[in-house]
């Protein structure tokens, strides 16, 4: 039974020539035995949502910081929505679902605690003490690399650790139109449901959203964007949008980017991250029994970039009243 074998097929004959072919992959670093079910990129996505890290991003910030309301986005929200984009376009545009789904899913599993305030503390951490940078898209492919299962990492596909790699604007472009989709999904996924969080935490209004941009963009946003990507991309070997959209998008992100990214309200609670992880960090570092075997003090630090980036908002925040916020007195017997 190679269910796969008919899988591949399939694939060959009804994917666009622009799509990538599970049974065309540049294969993994180390060598595995094919599943008789399931195509290279399938196993790949599977691996993923069965990982520990994958678990740990839905207590992870996406905006807000460690929300207590039910309804406000997390890290793993975030994520599928961006598979649930990423896959819409990678339909209409014939490409692989499957390998489009596993960059989606694998994307963000590097994010620190308290989302992007986390990743810049490390990041200032690193440059100050150690001369190297903190980048989540590369801690992503560390995870999948190394990190996981016991140090073993998940052994993925080639082309999806380029997809995890390259996924933020600040990376070269991915090299498969899988990943360019989910690239751009992500923008659109938060994009889109950051508005919806801030307006549902009083952040902003929606009358307060730029009339120019909305017009172009209409009553629903994913529709609108999701549409003209497909539009302008079916049948060509290049993901695209048109400048009208484009711009109207920019803008919108432009108007998220003063009224909530940055906004003071928003953002209140994210003037106390850099004191709590830069004790943490601290703490771990010169902890002896926390840091024992390694060859290097660069490997002592990688050790303590993992621990501290893997840890979930609560995580973070019960680890660091334990160690340094002092317990009420109780007499013995009491």
């Amino acid at each position: 039974m190679l269910i796969r074998k008919e899988i591949e097929e399939r694939e060959k004959k009804f994917l666009s020539p622009h799509a990538s072919l599970s049974s065309q992959t540049k294969g993994r670093k180390t060598p595995e035995k094919e599943c008789e079910i399931r195509t290279a990129f399938q196993r790949d996505r599977d691996k993923i949502i069965h990982c520990k890290a994958f678990r740990r991003l839905k207590h992870k910030t996406q905006v807000f910081i460690s929300p207590v309301e039910d309804h406000y986005r997390t890290r793993l929200t975030h994520t599928i929505e961006v598979a649930q984009i990423a896959r819409t376009i990678a339909r209409a545009l014939q490409l692989n679902e499957d390998l489009t789904e596993a960059i989606a899913l694998g994307h963000d599993l590097g994010h620190t605690p308290f989302g992007h305030a986390g990743e810049y503390v490390l990041d200032d951490i690193l440059k100050e003490n150690y001369g190297r940078r903190f980048d989540h898209s590369e801690q992503s492919v560390r995870v999948v690399e190394v990190i996981e299962k016991n140090g073993k990492g998940l052994n993925l596909c080639y082309e999806v650790i380029d997809g995890i790699r390259n996924h933020t604007p600040d990376d070269p472009w991915p090299e498969t139109l899988e990943g360019c989709v989910v690239r751009y999904a992500d923008r659109i996924a938060y994009l889109f449901h950051d508005i919806d969080d801030a307006i549902r935490a009083g952040v902003i209004k929606e009358e307060r959203l730029p009339q120019e941009h909305m017009k172009v963009l209409g009553g629903n946003i994913l529709d609108t964007i999701i549409t003209d990507i497909i539009k302008h991309s079916k049948g060509k070997d290049k993901i695209g949008m048109s400048k009208t959209v484009q711009k109207a998008m920019d803008g919108l992100y432009d108007f998220m980017y003063q009224n909530v990214y940055i906004n003071p309200v928003a953002k209140k609670e994210e003037a106390k991250v850099p004191i709590l992880l830069r004790q943490l960090f601290r703490h771990y570092h010169y902890n002896p029994d926390f840091q024992k075997g390694f060859k290097s003090e660069e490997e002592q630090v990688q050790h303590t970039v993992d621990f501290i980036a893997g840890m979930t908002d609560r995580y973070a925040i019960s680890k660091f009243q334990r160690l340094f916020v002092p317990d009420e007195w109780h007499q013995a017997g009491e």
